[in-house]
Order: C-alpha cells, then structure tokens, then sequence
C-alpha cells in the first residue's frame, strides 16, 4: 500500500483563537478568504471531499456525507511557519519558539557572516522577498554584497544573482551559515534565495535550497526503522533535513510536484510519499495575490481525479496544510490559522470537527501502516 499526503502550504482554514499573541489582524482565513475576494472556488472534488464542511467557503458547498474524513486541525506548537508545522505533523511539538528578529539580526551574527561572504551584506531588515531584491539588487549588482533578510519567521534568508554569485558558493555561504546559528540564535531555516533578470525585470529562481534546523526523531524515522520508504516531493528533505527519507525530488512550481507524484504512484511499489506544494505560499500568499492563490486552487482540484485513478486498493490520501498566509491580510507574513485534515481512507466519510494537533497526519499515517 502506500500514503500520499499532501500539504498545501499556507492553506489555512480561519484563525486560531490565539492569533492575536502573532501579530495577525482578526479574520484571517486562507482559503476562505481567498474564495470570497474571488468571487467563488470552482472546487468540485474538494467540495465532495467535504473542504466546504470545514469553513465557509464561497463557491464550495458543505457535504452532509462527505467523501473524505475531514476536520479542522489546531496546531499545539509555537509558531506560525512551515518548520513547526510540518515537524508538528510527525509528532514534534515545539514549546519553545525559535527565535524571530523583528529590528534584523544582531551584529555579532552580521559579522560573522562577513567572515564567510567576505562582504558585508546589504538589507539585515524584515522585508518581502520580491521587494526587497528590487529595492536591493541593483546594489547588490555593482558591488557583489548578498542580500542578507528576515521576516516574521524564524528564518536567515541569503538572496543572490545568479550571474553575481554562483550558485555554489551561495549554497556554500548558507551552509556555513546554518552552521554558524546556533542556540540562542538557532533560525529554524537558513533559506538560499537565488534570482535572476534586471534592475525593475528581477525574478527569484527555482533553485531556492533550505537548511532547517536539525529535528529532533519523527514519525519519518520511525517509518524508516520499520522498513517503510518514505519519498519526499518539494521541500520536504530539506525540512526534515533528510532524517527517515528515502528519496527526494526537487520541483519547480505545484504542478511538477504533482507529476513527480503521479510518476512514484507510477513506480513504488509501498511507501510512503509525503508532498510540499510550496507555491500557494511563496507565490501567491506572500505576495498577497488572491487571484494567484485562487487559480492555484482550482488548478489542484482539476488534478485530483488523475490523483485518484492513480490510487490502488488499500491506498490512502492526506490533504493538510502547515498554517496560513491569507493574502488578504496585512502585510506579506504568515497567519496563525486551523488547517484542513482531508483522510482519504476507502472507508466512508464524516466529520470529525476539530482535533487537537497536527500531529494527527502522522499518526494516521502510522495507523495505516500498522
């Protein structure tokens, strides 16, 4: 048999009732929201899964015997970013949140950065990722200094110019980087931002890479102990830095993690095949673009029946989400939200409201595996 699960990064389904303690304004939701300004989701297998039981949303009709188990997963760790939430969902709580630095990083880490570049960075400042390679590359072209920012997350991100910086050498700097934050400065990722084009025309790249923080033992070993192969699709090695995993493919954008997908459903035999679709987040929820983010959506719906017939006897799919951005909010930064839980298990449907912990992905994981 096998398990895909697959996450809709950023797809969050309304505000959890701590979202104040994160700086989010009232009223976030995701895909809510999304389809409101949208003026409607044409989202027919979702629908049918049962998304409409778990938040109003405009054009998807609530089921009264959905297809899928579903209900509204609430997150127990602290925080609001893809580290904690996809770590909560094979079973790591985080209690302690990591470090955040909302006036830029302090200068004993800015200097010791130089010592890896050998140029001071440019930026050390929260910022959109978009915005500030405009505000910024133009500088960063005529004097080869990186773009050193952060935002609300945890995160020590490094933008480049390809024809600046070579890529080596940009991922050979973050690497140094991750090794350099340590505990009380232990980021939970370390992101290589890559870009190409020019001043006014610049365009990130697919060639981001992240360097997570090393996690802590997860369902995945656990999978791995058991001889269970586990298939990483997207970011996923990257932010379990390769812990349990069997195999990983890098993707450019949602509908080649898909395809990648189709293809293991093609060639594994048993396993399990865990999917990040990291473009409802870096494309569209970040850089507030609702239509984006809507598109996005109906683009995944239209793939599901080819998901479907894909799937074998015994076969079981999770669609789930790591927190929200609602690209109706302020600003450009995540939003603290419940996310959705869709079980597809060949046994019938219901509603099971909401659970406690993301945690609940990986332990029906484990659970089917048993």
């Amino acid at each position: 048999m096998r398990v895909v699960t697959i996450v809709l990064d950023s797809g969050g389904i309304g505000a959890l009732p701590d979202y104040r303690d994160y700086g989010d304004a009232a009223g976030a939701n995701t895909i809510g929201n999304v389809a409101r300004r949208a003026g409607g989701l044409h989202l027919p297998n979702f629908e049918r899964f049962g998304l409409g039981n778990l938040t109003e949303i405009a054009g998807v009709r609530p089921m009264p015997a959905p297809r899928a188990r579903v209900a509204r997963l609430r997150e127990r760790s602290r925080g609001k970013d893809t580290i904690t939430g996809h770590w909560e969902m094979a079973g790591i709580i985080t209690a302690v949140p990591f470090p955040t630095y909302p006036n830029g990083f302090p200068p004993e880490i800015v200097e010791e950065f130089t010592r890896i570049t050998g140029k001071a960075p440019l930026g050390n400042k929260p910022a959109s990722g978009t915005e500030i390679i405009d505000e910024l590359g133009p500088e960063h072209i005529a004097t080869g200094r990186p773009i050193l920012y952060t935002s609300a997350d945890s995160v020590f991100q490094v933008a480049a110019h390809e024809e600046i910086v070579p890529l080596p050498t940009l991922y050979d700097w973050c690497e140094r980087a991750r090794a350099m934050l340590v505990a009380p400065h232990n980021v939970n990722r370390v992101i290589a931002r890559p870009f190409l084009g020019t001043p006014g025309a610049f365009v990130r790249t697919a060639n981001r890479r992240d360097y997570a923080v090393e996690p802590p033992p997860s369902v995945l070993d656990t999978l791995a102990e058991r001889g269970i192969e586990v298939h990483a699709v997207g970011k996923i090695c990257d932010i379990y830095c390769g812990h349990g995993v069997t195999s990983s493919v890098r993707v450019a954008d949602n509908r080649d993690a898909m395809e990648k997908t189709f293809g293991l459903l093609d060639s594994c035999e048993r396993g399990f095949i865990f999917v990040n679709l990291n473009d409802f987040d870096s494309k569209y929820g970040h850089r507030r673009n609702v239509r984006g983010y809507a598109d996005a959506l109906e683009a995944l719906d239209a793939l599901i029946p080819r998901l479907e017939a894909g799937l074998r006897p015994g076969d079981q799919v999770i669609f789930t989400a790591d927190h929200g951005c609602d690209p109706t909010a302020p600003g450009s930064d995540h939003t603290r939200e419940f996310v959705p839980f869709i079980h597809l298990s060949g046994g019938p449907g219901a509603d099971l409201g909401i659970i406690e912990g993301l945690d609940r992905v990986g332990k029906t994981v484990m659970e089917a595996f048993a």
